[in-house]
């Protein structure tokens, strides 16, 4: 039993970061600083472990994980930063949500110039478990690029391709439409991983930029009636769905 407690006993900053309330390395700042407390102290030790079933841990005086968790998808309009703050002052996904009590967060990103579809969520553990790249959740892209890809680039992209030293996972790419006129052409891209811009930098190894880009979908779950800057609450059964589809 008391191995059992042993294992489960975790790194301050760790829990504060599966939180969602920042990164780890912003998380130690915060201990640094004084912000943090555990079970009603002030820590400022990089090592304390707590366990996160049984200590109380305090954020500048919110206590974790004592929120209802929820769950959003939201359509990203471009020019909004994926972030629930921004250093230059820039709009960003939460300032759509200012009516939202919980402490939310976007799991993962999509870039500045990237609309589409994002879930935004206070619980930790399910965005790890939608980000981790062994639950291989599918995102939909449509993109609007320069030229018309040949069969051997649209083949490049499905079977993987380098990208900064690492060649991505298999994808699904088809052709849906091209227009001779502005010598342009829109394809729908299918891929299971979340490296940053990637979807840009796969069609820039093919030699056929993205002019424009949109995720119309995140496994099952679609921007159906939805305008950039909307957003909806999950149903129960979809974030079960979602879990499901990430742990089989």
């Amino acid at each position: 039993m008391m191995e059992h407690e042993v294992n489960m006993m975790e790194r301050v900053q760790k829990v504060i970061a599966n939180a969602g309330v920042t990164s780890r390395r912003k998380a130690e700042k915060l201990i640094e600083e004084g912000r943090v407390k555990v079970n009603g102290k002030v820590i400022r030790e990089l090592g304390v472990k707590v366990s996160p079933q049984k200590d109380t841990v305090e954020v500048d005086g919110i206590p974790l994980d004592k929120e209802e968790p929820v769950y959003f998808l939201f359509y990203k309009p471009k020019q909004v930063i994926s972030a629930v703050q921004d250093d230059r002052g820039r709009k960003v996904v939460t300032d759509y949500f200012k009516e939202v009590e919980q402490r939310i967060f976007p799991v993962g990103r999509l870039d500045y110039e990237t609309s589409g579809l994002l879930l935004l969520t206070n619980d930790g553990e399910f965005a790890n478990l939608m980000m981790h790249p062994k639950n291989k959740i599918n995102k939909t892209y449509i993109a609007k690029v320069k030229g018309k890809p040949g069969k051997d680039e649209l083949k490049a992209l499905q079977r993987g391709l380098p990208i900064e030293g690492k060649k991505t996972a298999p994808a699904k790419a088809r052709i849906k439409s091209a227009n001779i006129k502005t010598n342009s052409s829109i394809v729908e891209l299918v891929i299971h991983e979340g490296r940053n811009q990637q979807v840009r930098k796969m069609f820039d190894a093919i030699g056929h930029p993205v002019m424009k880009l949109k995720r119309e979908k995140y496994s099952f779950l679609t921007l159906e009636n939805l305008k950039p800057g909307d957003k909806r609450p999950l149903k129960p059964i979809e974030v079960k769905r979602l879990i499901d589809s990430a742990v089989t």
